[in-house]
């Protein structure tokens, strides 16, 4: 490596976050392997590596001793041509000298090579991992670079981002060059390497825009109690504000609608009901299925879930249910409650039905009754007819009886 080399490497770890000294002892420590593999040395004790961090060359050094006999030659020398080096040297001492460029030139830029990208994956995954780990359900600008098949690769900033098939919306066309807003999943490892996972039909990039949109959210004075969202169809958002001055739902809307139409155009005109939380349930859910005009709702606790029953005039039903049922779905999933619509005409007819049923029961039993007390009072009479027969016969054996002991006096 030349100097040129030298300072564009170290432009790079600076670029890359990586530290230049790591990198030159990782350079080091492979440049020892790849001598151990090439010349099929035993260890790696007696061979020491060396770069220079101003030029670049490479050194490798090789500690022998000296032997009369030689039975390795990657770590041994004899006597003899030990002294053709230096007349000085002995049997058991150690001889350390370079490796002439021929033998390892080749193999040490390889295996500088190697290293380098190596080092920089590494260095890069690290970075990746550890700056979007602290960035997960964060909003990411993003620019569209490519489609793989089914996947979309979108370049976030100092990392490129996946947005798998579950996470896109139908309604978007991921066009190159595009730019768009994406909530950040999760960050995952795919082929050993870290990968940011991205989505754009998540329900919290909907609550995500409308914190960078709303200063008042941002700052806490307006509240985001709950999302439900039918990606690219329709989002219903509850909010509530902590200022009694300050009006939540006028707040997201924004002058002349300009907040909320540029959450809808980053989302290609996604419709957003903005909803106005309420503590009480029976408000809340009245809210949730605006713009429908509700004349009751009962609620009640079913197998351990909570149930509305809520009634609406026959020419609003529709529109309380809306198309294909997504109103009522969106309503039911940001109250958190199972909601049951019926027409006024509908609850009525139920109505009259439970009347009848009632009244049916209450002749029934009225019935019942009334046979009970009958049989009674027939029992009853019974008992006194046979009573006031068996005083009758009393009374004429008594008077029998007065007649017979007057004539037997006589």
């Amino acid at each position: 490596m030349n100097a040129e080399l030298i300072q564009a490497m170290r432009d790079l770890c600076k670029e890359r976050g990586i530290d230049a000294e790591v990198l030159f002892q990782a350079i080091e420590e492979a440049l020892v392997s790849a001598y151990r593999r090439e010349f099929n040395a035993k260890n790696a004790e007696n061979i020491r590596a060396e770069v220079d961090r101003e030029t670049g060359e490479m050194h490798v050094f090789l500690m022998k001793e000296v032997v009369e006999e030689v039975l390795d030659p990657n770590s041994e020398i004899s006597l003899e041509d030990a002294a053709n080096i230096d007349s000085a040297f002995e049997l058991g001492d150690l001889l350390e000298y370079e490796l002439s460029p021929q033998d390892f030139g080749r193999l040490a830029a390889q295996t500088a090579k190697s290293v380098i990208n190596q080092k920089l994956i590494e260095a890069e995954s690290n970075r990746i991992s550890s700056e979007f780990n602290n960035k997960i359900g964060e909003l990411a600008s993003g620019v569209v670079q490519r489609k793989d098949r089914r996947e979309v690769v979108v370049d976030i900033g100092r990392a490129d981002a996946i947005l798998q098939p579950r996470e896109q919306v139908r309604q978007d066309v991921y066009n190159f060059g595009q730019r768009m807003r994406f909530y950040i999943l999760k960050v995952d490892t795919k082929h050993g390497r870290p990968v940011v996972l991205v989505s754009r039909s998540h329900p919290n990039l909907i609550r995500k825009l409308f914190e960078a949109e709303v200063p008042e959210i941002e700052e806490g004075i307006v509240q985001v109690y709950s999302v439900a969202r039918e990606p690219g169809f329709r989002s219903k958002i509850a909010v509530y504000s902590t200022d009694k001055d300050v009006d939540a739902v006028g707040a997201c809307i924004g002058n002349r609608r300009m907040r909320i139409n540029n959450i809808m155009e980053e989302l290609h005109g996604e419709k957003i009901d903005i909803v106005q939380y309420d503590e009480d349930p029976e408000t809340f859910i009245i809210n949730a299925l605006a713009p429908a005009k509700i004349l009751q709702v009962s609620l009640y606790e079913e197998d351990g879930n909570n149930v509305a029953e809520v009634v609406v005039p026959d020419n609003q039903l529709p529109l309380a249910i809306g198309r294909s049922g997504q109103n009522a779905r969106l309503a039911a999933k940001l109250t958190g409650w199972h909601i049951d619509i019926k027409s006024a005409s509908q609850a009525g007819t139920y109505s009259e039905k439970a009347e009848a049923d009632l009244a049916e029961s209450i002749d029934a039993l009225t019935e019942r009754a009334l046979a009970k007390m009958a049989s009674a009072q027939a029992e009853e009479q019974a008992a006194e007819t046979m009573s006031d027969s068996e005083t009758d016969a009393a009374s004429n054996d008594e008077k029998a009886e007065k007649t017979e002991l007057e004539q037997a006096e006589e």
